[in-house]
């Protein structure tokens, strides 16, 4: 049976042979339809198992169940495969296509697929180091291929790290985008150059398939964009005649977050950053005194100052281990609620410096920070900042906002002796 199909030049090399195969780039550039074209027909050539994977599949909906339905009809192959509702199979020969999502099965469940010859992955912007790490290795049938496709969002994600800025041996990496589709519609053409006159901030993600400064939606959005146009992400090293305050957001049953800040008088710089989960204040406190700094105060949260029958506050415990800790008194005068605060976090950023080394962690979980969306009447509504493993150290960042104003902006008052003035002489 001959079947005339056209691909975009940038991906012909679906059908060459490698391990891996990643396409990314933005809308339009035919990405998802050239990967299902390409798989119905080597699977016509010979009996294949393909399994189409993402993220998060709570349905079939979710798959790209209906994208190989759709090319079946637009091929004319509607009598060599069968579309059932939950699987595609091969009509006349014993090629099979199955569909799951990663983020709930576990190594043991993935075990039924190791006879996989093809695994393609759709918006796998999203698969996480743990999703990957359990899928290849499972994938391991002599010649097998792992394809891979996807809109970059952020530089530090999963795959785009795995696969694109460190790719492994035998990985074909192309990016493809609209004008690389000599098919490109002209509606969809019209939309893009809506966007460029319109949302130019996303205009480079969406069709140009560039990295996002920050998560869509993300709070701090464009205050992260600034910060990385000024340069401000940077090396931001220890000025051994300021004192550095820590800065915490300390979680007694779940993560804590503590950034190191020096303050001067036009600027705030977070020079070092530590997190940890379901560790005691003492450990956090060990942690700090392995940095040879010169410390200010320990800045806390209001409830940080609040005791229970079980254990003391996490004020009494710091000062009890010789930091100075400032007065509940003067951290409930600075106090904002969470709105308030991130209102002057956001006023901060354009004075604010973090280290890209010491707080990558940090850098990484304010990009993701984001409010709750809710779907009303067919429209996003925001809600909420979202707690989440982000959360915390956003948090920090807003006692930050609250608290630099008083913080010491000049060397440590309590070990410096002024020199001593020199009168001049009477003649």
């Amino acid at each position: 049976m001959k079947v005339q199909a056209s691909f975009p030049e940038k991906l012909e090399f679906l059908f060459q042979p490698a391990r891996y195969k990643v396409a990314r780039g933005g809308r339009g550039s035919g990405k998802s339809w050239s990967f299902a074209r390409a798989l119905l027909l080597k699977a016509m050539q010979r009996p294949l198992r393909v399994l189409c994977v993402r993220e998060v599949q709570k349905s079939i909906r979710d798959s790209v169940h209906r994208l190989l339905s759709d090319q079946i009809n637009l091929l004319g192959l509607n009598g060599f495969f069968t579309v059932q509702e939950t699987v595609i199979k091969g009509a006349l020969n014993d090629s099979l296509f199955l569909f799951c999502g990663l983020s709930e099965l576990t190594a043991d469940q993935l075990k039924s697929y190791e006879g996989i010859d093809i695994v393609w992955a759709e918006e796998a912007h999203t698969i996480t180091k743990r999703s990957w790490d359990i899928l290849i290795p499972t994938i391991r049938k002599e010649h097998s291929e792992i394809w891979i496709s996807y809109n970059p969002e952020l530089e530090s994600d999963e795959t785009h790290q795995r696969f694109t800025l460190n790719p492994p041996a035998d990985c074909i990496n192309s990016e493809v985008n609209w004008r690389d589709n000599p098919w490109f519609p002209e509606v969809l053409d019209k939309e893009r150059r809506h966007c460029l006159a319109y949302d130019p901030d996303n205009y480079d993600n969406i069709w140009e398939g560039h990295c996002k400064p920050a998560v869509a939606g993300a709070i701090y959005f464009k205050q992260i964009q600034e910060m990385e146009a000024a340069g401000r992400i940077c090396s931001v090293p220890y000025d051994p005649m300021l004192n550095v305050h820590v800065v915490c957001d300390p979680g007694h049953r779940d993560a804590s977050a503590i950034g190191m800040v020096q303050r001067n008088p036009s600027s705030v710089r977070i020079i070092d950053y530590i997190e940890g989960d379901h560790l005691k204040t003492t450990d956090y406190s060990e942690m700090l005194r392995t940095r040879k700094y010169r410390w200010g105060k320990v800045w806390l949260p209001h409830d940080g100052y609040s005791s229970n029958i079980n254990s003391a506050s996490t004020a009494v415990i710091m000062s009890s281990l010789g930091w100075s800790v400032p007065d509940k008194e003067v951290i409930m005068s600075r106090a904002l609620g969470k709105e308030d605060g991130i209102k002057a976090t956001r006023e901060l950023f354009s004075t604010l410096y973090i280290d890209k080394e010491r707080c990558s962690q940090l850098v990484e979980h304010l990009k993701r920070y984001r409010r709750i969306i809710t779907m009303r009447n067919q429209s996003e509504t925001a809600g909420d900042p979202l707690h989440d493993e982000h959360s915390h150290a956003a948090d920090m960042l807003r006692y930050v906002a609250c608290n630099a104003p008083i913080m010491y902006n000049t060397i440590n008052t309590e070990s410096y002796t002024p020199p001593r003035k020199i009168r001049p002489r009477k003649r």
